[in-house]
């Protein structure tokens, strides 16, 4: 059996908001393995973490971040049960951490996979059906491929499956529920605005030459 460190048991303290000894007979029961100890709370309904998420969160933030040389800005509303956590420099830096995070995700558009419109997954799902690479595999193969392909696709699309830019080893979906752990409240990404100087406006292109005769018949 593995030996279970003082710092195995935080880590999967942070993680879960379970207590300390719970923690501890999980890794001891899944031999100090941190995804299945999860999973092992989890099945026992320890987890308090979990049982937050049903608890309604109307308070929190609106933070907003813009990336140096003002090219790159984020809005962004997280919510919390209470006033005074939201007051909490804890929350506060959550906040600031989840909008520096939007403005690095270029391809983030939703909260997550269950916000995004059946009308996208129903277009994701006919542009893979129509790929080259399908085009000999059996019906019942395709269709796996297909979906792990959509998976994919929705999963870039979704702030709450992004590895943490601080922390490549957890997500978003994880980085929140340590802080919901730490904090003691539900708390929920409502939604956010990611601007992009110049974004959706039509630029009118020069060609060199043209550009060198403008600037010679100005001289």
């Amino acid at each position: 059996m593995a030996e279970i460190s003082a710092k195995l048991v935080k880590e999967l303290r942070d993680k879960t908001g379970a207590g300390m000894m719970d923690c501890k007979k999980a890794l001891a029961e899944n031999d100090g393995d941190i995804t299945k100890s999860i999973e092992w709370l989890r099945q026992k309904g320890i987890s308090s973490a979990d049982k937050k998420n049903a608890r309604s969160a109307t308070e929190g933030l609106v933070g907003s971040y813009i990336h140096t040389g003002g090219r790159v800005g984020v809005m962004v509303e997280v919510n919390c049960e209470t006033d005074f956590v939201a007051r909490r420099d804890e929350f506060k830096t959550l906040v600031q951490n989840i909008a520096m995070q939007i403005a690095a995700c270029p391809n983030v558009e939703y909260v997550g996979v269950a916000d995004i419109p059946e009308s996208i997954v129903a277009k994701e799902k006919e542009i893979e059906m129509k790929r080259d690479d399908l085009g000999n595999k059996p019906d019942n193969i395709k269709e796996k491929i297909v979906q792990g392909r959509i998976d994919k696709r929705l999963q870039e699309m979704a702030l709450l499956d992004q590895p943490y830019i601080r922390d490549q080893n957890i997500t978003v979906a994880e980085l929140v529920k340590q802080s919901i752990a730490l904090l003691g409240e539900n708390i929920k990404i409502r939604r956010f605005a990611r601007f992009v100087l110049g974004e959706g406006l039509e630029k009118e292109e020069k060609n060199f030459a043209d550009e060198v005769a403008e600037q010679m018949g100005k001289a």
